[in-house]
């Protein structure tokens, strides 16, 4: 069951009508819980199990390690907790690859040996709920965080249906203290809640499925070179549908919950306006990001342990990252690929820094001819102050498109084909899209651009409160509209895979 389809539609009908009656805050929490282990259970039935155990498992374990004051038995407990969860996942996600790569591994070693194909099936979301619970127990092995005394409370911060499959990834101060509290959506939140569904699920329907997927899938597709236009065509539709069908997942899940009375986290804050690849990682996946450099890149020391740890923990965080989409090299490549991006701004951003030092120290003459100079512009400070970041953001985003090739392509030849069809190495490419896709993609990729630019500094709530009622109205209207006509062409989210 997903958001885009109408047997959810019935489901959370019903859930909003049992929400909204006058039952006890115990029995709607129960309702919710029971409904969490619902939208799960259409996936596969038996996963409830692993969902269930780790649930279970975390929740005593952060119980034990907050009464153990010895520092030896508290680690022993944090082990357990951490060999379960990502035993699972490693297990279910990285199983096949890792048989894979040590198959291989032996082949170059000359040894032969042949291991029968696990048949191994990927619990949906397990990559999402695994880091919402170790959140928990790693906070509370900190003492950040108290071990919350309710189970129910607990198994509903962890089950909550809108971000069990797909994040946003939520922390424990996230929503346990809104369950403790009876929570119900005042009108404006079930208006905000029930438009902001709808935006979502038109990022997802209308755009990223009908109007760009089937152009990257194309191009993504074939085994042969195409012509350089059809390449970059092909990236830029997959960068906008990634961006429309997660960001539109997320948009989803944040209505839902504010229809309910509940507030997630934002997960995306108009990434393709993103200047450099630091504030890239601000602005996209932020729930995935705020986790790894909380839980990975600061225990590994962060840039408290001179420059060349610096490099080394961001390069590791990013390849974990990146493998934590999935179990292929390709993958790995892109998170590889944003280690670099990220090394190289912060080295740029040093030796500028320095440079500036040293300036600042020049004799006043110095001063006053750069000053001279810089009154001498062609255009105003200002203008060449938004000119410039408008450069580096469209610089961002074209390396980014670059990165988004090794994680779209099945494969690192597929990737590779691509890449040099782009720049034009590879001759006599086929040409593969239509008129009408390339005005498709085209048009949504200038639009999209130009949004996330404008409202870079924004937010869609204050958006909201600027706009007049009747204008926010026929938008909807439109959008809603226009999802009717679009809606047999949808697909799974693509996130579901992670």
């Amino acid at each position: 069951m997903v958001f885009n389809s109408y047997s959810f539609a019935l489901f959370f009908v019903l859930l909003l009508v049992l929400h909204n009656l006058p039952l006890p805050w115990k029995v709607k929490k129960i309702n919710l819980l029971l409904a969490s282990y619902l939208f799960y259970a259409l996936w596969n039935p038996p996963f409830i199990l692993l969902l269930w155990l780790s649930t279970v498992v975390d929740f005593y374990m952060a119980r034990l390690i907050a009464r153990e004051q010895r520092s030896a038995p508290r680690k022993l407990l944090l082990t357990v907790s951490l060999l379960l969860n990502l035993g699972m996942l490693s297990y279910f996600k990285y199983g096949g690859f890792l048989l894979e790569n040590f198959t291989a591994l032996l082949s170059a070693m000359g040894i032969a040996f042949q291991a029968a194909k696990p048949d191994i099936i990927l619990p949906v979301g397990i990559s999402f709920y695994t880091f919402v619970t170790l959140s928990y127990t790693l906070d509370v092995y900190r003492r950040k965080a108290e071990p919350e005394p309710s189970f129910l409370n607990f198994a509903l911060f962890v089950t909550f249906f809108p971000h069990l499959v797909a994040g946003p990834i939520v922390r424990p101060e996230d929503l346990i203290p809104q369950f403790k509290e009876p929570h119900r959506a005042t009108t404006q939140q079930m208006t905000w809640g029930l438009f902001l569904l709808s935006l979502g699920l038109f990022m997802k329907v209308v755009v990223a499925d009908t109007l760009l997927a089937d152009s990257a899938d194309t191009i993504f597709g074939v085994p042969f070179p195409v012509q350089p236009l059809d390449a970059w065509l092909g990236v830029m539709a997959f960068s906008g549908q990634i961006f429309c069908d997660f960001a539109g997942y997320s948009t989803c899940a944040i209505g839902i919950s504010l229809c309910l009375g509940f507030v997630l986290p934002d997960n995306f804050r108009y990434p393709y306006a993103s200047i450099g690849f630091s504030d890239f990682w601000r602005r996209w996946h932020i729930t995935l990001s705020t986790w790894l450099r909380d839980y990975l890149y600061i225990p590994l020391g962060g840039n408290r342990k001179g420059a060349a740890r610096t490099y080394i923990n961001l390069m590791i965080t990013m390849l974990l990252g990146g493998l934590w989409h999935g179990a292929s090299w390709n993958f790995v490549i892109w998170g590889g690929l944003h280690g670099i991006f990220l090394c190289a701004e912060r080295l740029i951003r040093d030796w500028s820094g320095k440079r500036q030092r040293s300036f600042a120290g020049q004799n006043r003459s110095d001063q006053v001819l750069a000053g001279t100079v810089a009154q001498a512009s062609m255009l105003p400070v200002s203008w060449n102050g938004r000119l410039g970041n408008f450069g580096l953001a469209l610089l961002t985003l074209f390396l980014v498109d670059i990165t988004w090739v090794f994680f779209r392509a099945p494969d690192f030849g597929s990737a590779m084909r691509i890449l040099l069809s782009m720049f034009g190495v590879i001759p006599n490419g086929a040409a593969l899209l239509t008129s009408l896709d390339i005005l498709k993609v085209s048009s949504v990729t200038v639009i999209l651009i130009a949004c996330h630019w404008a409202m870079r500094n924004s937010s869609l709530v204050k958006l909201g409160a600027r706009l007049p009622w009747w204008l926010l109205s026929l938008v909807w209207a439109v959008m809603l509209m226009l999802l009717i006509l679009t809606q047999k062409s949808s697909n799974s989210f693509i996130y579901f895979q992670f």
